[in-house]
């Protein structure tokens, strides 16, 4: 039957198996004033050779809607899969060839949108629903971006938007993404230093996609955030230099970034891009060349990793187009210069839902190593930060909510489920999961929290570990893809795309009014899941 001649019910009544277990809409279920109350799950140990089912709270349940062996409906020789590039013939290791699978593009952060009146740039003939997620991809040659389309069957499951940009240059490997209702484009980041930045796409087929770092810099970008002025919040992840005295912990080397627009509605005719400087007992917390111990184990990094310390914040302007021009610059160079503080590798942060944009809490990596002589009193094992200001300021005060330890480290994507409550996830990698044996986990925080007094967050899902990343864990690198499963991109979203959606304009109501809740398993099968009401 012609593509334009089907209609949705029948297009649902012919998907596969893992398309046809997606419900259409986020289930009814519970909520409390802060947010939902979960019952927690146990951390699953890595075991040797044996794969591990997820376990998630007795009161959620996940479904996958896409998973990285599915074809693209319009893919090519060089991009067929959803999760995997065309370079080599299997998808799975083999023992006799284990060389021969394909490398997987491991799909990452999420960011899921709702059109009524049709996808801007689809064919009008063809109904192509309503509900889709769009993500770009952290590995793989070319770059790519790809949309899941919610409401189709299995053959026009995922799409594949854009290889290049509109210079014809092949897009990068992408890690952030948001939607930004001012400028009506996703934004997407590549986290590769020098090389990394800010490019922006349309949502038409094929994505008319720009490379704007001529104004947001140089940097090995994240996470990505607007606020209610257009202004877009910049979470660099830019490993630093390991230490002598102190090997197994890493220089802070990366910033919190701002960039004021000149025009919100569009972000190519440039603005201020501005990092965040802690000042700490009268005196600002700087990087220091050559100076890699010592900035490890700072006075100033344990007082940013203290309970109940609040310091006050400037963001100070390290690049602007109206006097330097619309070239790619060094952000975190410019960032050092300026005097901003580097924190111990910030990889995303939100926006509290309240409306007032004036609480960002961010998530600090840490050194993902259990030996690492930074410890929690260094966030050598991380931290979730709250930076409390007024859009309109340049000023404001940071705090820590909460620091992390060897069973809560790795903190990576982040987002608020309720007024109060936020989800963040690990991605402590296969060292520190042999270290204290235990496999990622996701965890739910509560933003008004005594965590410094015995609070613990909860563990609402136990990340366990797929056939392919339990093949590719024992293979090691002869196979040439990453073994254990990591939680990527956890995004709680009603979908609006207008300006009210701008995620912290409204408190999610969890599996209520639309509301839902998605991750991606990377590595191994590079499932997507939608988290959803037992």
């Amino acid at each position: 039957m012609p593509l334009r001649h089907r209609g949705r019910a029948i297009a649902l009544a012919s998907a596969a198996a893992i398309v046809a277990s997606t419900p259409l809409l986020g289930s009814s279920a519970f909520s409390s004033p802060g947010g939902p109350s979960w019952a927690g799950v146990p951390a699953n140990p890595k075991a040797t050779g044996v794969v591990v089912p997820d376990t998630l709270s007795p009161d959620l349940t996940q479904v996958p809607v896409a998973q990285g062996a599915m074809k693209l409906e319009n893919g090519t020789a060089t991009v067929p899969y959803y999760g995997y590039d065309g370079d080599k013939p299997t998808l799975v290791p083999l023992p006799t060839a284990p060389t021969d699978e394909a490398h997987k593009t491991e799909p990452d952060k999420n960011t899921y949108l709702v059109f009524k009146k049709g996808l801007p740039g689809a064919d009008p003939t063809y109904d192509y629903g309503s509900h889709f997620l769009f993500q770009g991809h952290e590995s793989g040659t070319p770059g790519y971006l790809t949309r899941v389309n919610l409401d189709a069957d299995a053959a026009h499951r995922v799409t594949l938007l854009a290889t290049t940009d509109v210079n014809g240059a092949n897009l990068p490997d992408y890690d952030g993404s948001t939607w930004d209702p001012f400028a009506k484009r996703l934004l997407l980041t590549a986290e590769a230093g020098t090389n990394g930045g800010v490019w922006q796409s349309d949502l038409a087929l094929p994505a008319h996609v720009q490379d704007i770092s001529g104004v947001t810099g140089r940097a090995g970008y994240e996470g990505v955030q607007n606020d209610d002025h257009g202004n877009v919040y910049l979470v660099e992840d830019s490993g630093g230099k390991t230490g002598t005295t102190a090997p197994n912990a890493k220089q802070p080397n990366s910033f919190l970034f701002r960039l004021v627009p000149s025009n919100p509605n569009d972000l190519t005719q440039g603005g201020r891009l501005q990092a965040l400087q802690v000042v700490d007992n009268g005196q600002p917390i700087v990087f220091h060349n050559g100076q890699v111990d010592a900035d490890i184990l700072s006075q100033g990094m344990a007082d940013l990793h203290t309970y109940g310390r609040t310091m006050a914040t400037t963001w100070v302007t390290v690049h602007d187009t109206s006097t330097d021009g619309f070239t790619p610059f060094d952000a975190n160079g410019l960032a050092k210069a300026a005097g901003a503080t580097p924190f111990k590798r910030p990889e995303n942060g939100v926006f509290a839902p309240d409306g007032k944009f004036r609480t960002f809490v961010f998530t600090e990596t840490g050194d993902t190593n259990a030996n690492t002589e930074a410890g929690a009193a260094y966030g050598g094992f991380g931290a979730l930060m709250r930076l409390d200001q007024s859009p309109t300021s340049d000023t404001g005060t940071i705090s820590m909510l909460y620091r992390g330890d060897l069973a809560h480290t790795g903190l990576d994507n982040i987002t608020f489920v309720g007024s109060r409550s936020l989800v963040a996830v690990e991605d402590a990698g296969d060292t520190l999961h042999t270290q204290r044996n235990a496999f990622d986990s996701g965890y739910l925080f509560d933003l008004g929290g005594d965590y410094a007094h015995g609070q613990a967050p909860v563990r609402f899902l136990a990340q366990g570990r797929d056939p392919s990343a339990t093949i590719d864990s024992a293979c090691g690198s002869a196979c040439g893809n990453d073994g254990d499963n990591e939680i990527t991109g956890i995004h709680a979203s009603d979908g609006d795309a207008s300006l009210h959606g701008v995620l912290g304009a409204r408190a999610p109501h969890l599996f209520e009014g639309g509301w839902r809740l998605f991750y991606t398993r990377q590595h191994g099968d590079n499932v997507t899941f939608e988290i959803l009401a037992q």
